[in-house]
């Protein structure tokens, strides 16, 4: 997500504020993240709306009024301070008050993950909701169809995972579905894993496989992995017998391809230059 100066500043406050609510023994992290992305949701839908809340032509305690008068009654109180934070604050744009709106829901969210222990269950299911994904064009086709409706979308996603994942992933992943523009579901998804392990202060590394590891192996690759980069690596493994042999290692932009297919690959590369 990339913001302007203006909105960087805003999430910032928002942030705090919504760690001082989760704070309290009393707030229910899951529902304030539920709320939350219930009101981007509405704020999707009204254009006016999302212009109004975002008015930097407005004083903050219009804006906070003009939400406090809205969501009256349909949320919690700590879910309302947050938003209160939001609306109080100045945007750069409507779009970027929204974005961080979704940004605080999801935090919202994962907070509720980590307080039941279940934040590594959550960024595992993340990771393999996102290959399920990746690997069937046809399903990211349907998810990130921009003329289908978004409840047809959360119906798909529940028909696949529901029962099947954490609620809290179920939510985090309907949630990018419904704001998926074009082909963004896979990208969104991804996102959402590299969230889930930045909870734990750790880089993603997606480890492609021509076989299966062992788990000797994967704590070695680990290891190995967390030396090179100096910090605590999350290794999300999946198999491809179409690489031959050995493995394929991405970190963020950064590509090592230990491959049998990718040495044939720049082998040819060589002597084609040659």
């Amino acid at each position: 997500m990339t913001l302007h100066a203006a909105s960087r500043e805003a999430l910032g406050l928002a942030e705090e504020r919504l760690g001082e609510v989760l704070a309290d023994a009393g707030a229910d992290a899951a529902t304030v993240g539920d709320e939350l992305l219930s009101v981007v949701d509405l704020l999707d839908r009204e254009i006016s709306l999302r212009r109004a809340v975002s008015d930097a032509s407005a004083t903050p305690e219009a804006r906070t009024g003009l939400v406090r008068r809205l969501f009256e009654g349909k949320l919690s109180e700590p879910a309302a301070k947050v938003l209160d934070a939001v609306a109080g604050s100045r945007w750069s744009s409507p779009r970027e008050l929204t974005d961080g709106l979704e940004s605080l829901g999801r935090s919202a969210l994962l907070t509720a993950a980590e307080k039941t222990g279940n934040v590594d269950t959550v960024e595992s299911q993340l990771f393999q909701v996102a290959r399920v994904v990746a690997n069937h064009p046809e399903l990211e086709k349907a998810l990130s169809d921009l003329t289908g409706t978004a409840e047809a979308k959360r119906t798909l996603v529940r028909g696949l995972f529901a029962d099947k994942v954490d609620v809290v992933t179920e939510t985090l992943v309907e949630q990018v579905v419904r704001r998926a523009k074009g082909r963004g579901v896979g990208v969104g998804l991804d996102r959402l894993v590299k969230l889930a392990a930045e909870r734990r202060e750790r880089s993603v590394a997606y480890v492609t496989s021509a076989n299966a590891l062992t788990d000797e192996q994967t704590a070695q690759l680990g290891s190995k992995l967390d030396a090179i980069y100096g910090r605590p690596i999350a290794l999300h493994v999946e198999v491809d017998p179409r690489l031959g042999g050995g493995l394929v290692v991405r970190v963020g932009d950064e590509v090592i391809d230990g491959s049998a297919a990718g040495q044939l690959a720049a082998l040819r590369r060589r002597l084609a230059r040659a």
